[in-house]
């Protein structure tokens, strides 16, 4: 399982809902949308338990291109939310990098080859 100091010592940067819906120029209720659809993942943090989402799965105002798709992988592949997280915070030396380091650099063919492996 998986901690939220663990975490917090894979992601430095987060972004409260309130934030998310700045940082993309949205309502609060269409950020809320994109962690119910799954587009972004959030998790409780901090003293008052607010919902956090990793800003670095925002690039230019927009969800990073292929995120949702590889968090739809994870999820088949019965990772937690925070399972995912990790994982896509976790070096890989064969990308090299973090998967969501990959996604930001337009790899994300091969983050999800290698997420959908994990469920085999």
């Amino acid at each position: 399982m998986t901690t939220p100091a663990e975490l917090d010592s894979l992601i430095t940067d987060w972004l409260t809902l309130p934030d998310l819906a700045e940082r993309m120029h949205l309502p609060i209720t269409k950020a809320r949308q994109l962690v119910k659809d799954r587009q972004v993942v959030a998790v409780r943090r901090g003293e008052r338990n607010v919902l956090s989402v990793p800003a670095a799965f925002i690039s230019d105002d927009q969800v990073l291109k292929g995120l949702p798709g590889t968090l739809t992988l994870l999820a088949d592949s019965k990772y937690t939310d925070e399972e995912a997280l990790r994982w896509m915070f976790t070096a890989d030396d064969t990308l090299p990098g973090t998967p969501v380091q990959a996604l930001q650099e337009n790899r994300g063919t091969e983050v999800r080859r290698r997420a959908q492996a994990l469920g085999f």
